[in-house]
């Protein structure tokens, strides 16, 4: 942060922009009755000046914040997914055990500078003590500013080689060895037309999940169309619109797809089901996460287990540690192991289809 930090109030930006201080309160506070002319000039000064205020010391004075920020990334919505609603609960349920409270902001975008802005005025003005931010992307700007400027912050899936600051906490699982066990699955399913929903590469989960793919296939020889390998946003959305892509190609079905989680999979399997056709007796699909439904989908989807309540719980237990300063060198939690859940949704060819 800039050496001016704590130097400067609000009296003096109203000035440098212009204005009253009154009009610097509802800029700060996102008041929605100041021009978009006024905002930016206020925001302007604030930025170069890099002022917040510190409202610990606004009636906090002698008190301990004792409170953790979630920051869950979702631009297709929240509240629709089951599984990041067990996740949060489980956050809540940890922190409170030792003594802190959770505030919780779903992101849709980091890079729109006011949703920036109001997150990283959560970490400056002292409202929390460390924060833990879900659905990142492998280098995500706002993240690293905020590790950079000294804040304690947690991340679930990322892998930034060389960066051992004592102020970052990653936990990952094994994103990579599922997606090959996945391949491999469906090999010893008789299966060679295997095609792949993944996530964003942007993200490490889905980075690692390709290089388990590709992996897989070279490893057995297999020859897959580009056609078959999509992209989506490990959204059940995300799913849909890749499982349709690849159905509505020139070439002939995949046998099987493997997908980025079990949301991806719910997306494709609706796709496959509009088309007419059957899961598993005309495609198998495979998952990956175990979320909430996946048990009593129709048909109940093989995939991997995630143990989300151990994550939640070592990112939440570890981040205090941190906090509380308990430990003198960054923490390193190793990846998390995987269980393979054989359900209903992969079916064993009687032929080997050939290529």
């Amino acid at each position: 942060m800039s050496d001016i930090y704590g130097k400067i109030n609000s009296a003096k930006i109203a000035k440098l922009a212009g204005v009253s201080r009154s009009t610097v309160s509802k800029v700060i506070n996102n008041y929605d009755d100041v021009s978009k002319q006024t905002y930016e000039k206020v925001m302007k000064i604030i930025k170069q000046y890099n002022y917040y205020p510190d409202i610990s010391a606004q009636g906090l004075k002698g008190k301990e914040t004792k409170t953790i920020g979630l920051f869950i990334i979702s631009p297709e919505g929240f509240s629709n997914d089951a599984h990041c609603n067990f996740m949060l609960g489980r956050v809540v349920e940890s922190a409170s055990i030792k003594g802190y409270h959770v505030l919780t902001y779903i992101i849709n975008d980091t890079k729109d500078e006011l949703e920036a802005g109001r997150i990283k005025r959560v970490f400056y003005e002292k409202r929390v003590n460390g924060g833990i931010f879900i659905g990142t992307k492998n280098h995500e700007p706002l993240v690293e500013e905020l590790i950079g400027d000294g804040f304690i912050v947690g991340v679930m899936d990322g892998n930034l080689k060389g960066r051992k600051e004592t102020n970052r906490l990653v936990i990952n699982f094994e994103s990579k060895d599922n997606a090959i066990e996945a391949v491999d699955y469906l090999i010893s399913l008789n299966h060679k037309k295997i095609g792949f929903i993944n996530g964003s590469l942007d993200k490490n989960s889905g980075l690692e999940k390709y290089k388990g793919f590709t992996e897989g296939i070279k490893k057995n020889n297999l020859d897959i169309p580009d056609e078959w390998v999509t992209f989506g946003d490990f959204s059940e959305n995300g799913g849909y619109v890749a499982m349709k892509k690849i159905l509505e190609s020139k070439r002939e079905n995949p046998t099987a797809i493997c997908s980025a989680n079990d949301s991806t999979a719910f997306g494709a399997i609706k796709a496959i089901t509009e088309k007419g056709l059957n899961i598993p007796k005309d495609i198998s699909i495979i998952g990956s996460d175990d979320h909430i439904l996946s048990a009593y989908y129709n048909p109940p989807l093989t995939t991997f287990r995630v143990d989300f309540t151990e994550i939640m719980t070592l990112l939440v237990t570890n981040l205090i540690k941190l906090i509380e300063g308990n430990v003198e060198e960054m923490i390193i939690i190793p990846k998390l192991n995987t269980e393979f859940i054989i359900r209903k949704s992969c079916r064993k060819l009687e032929v080997a289809i050939n290529k």
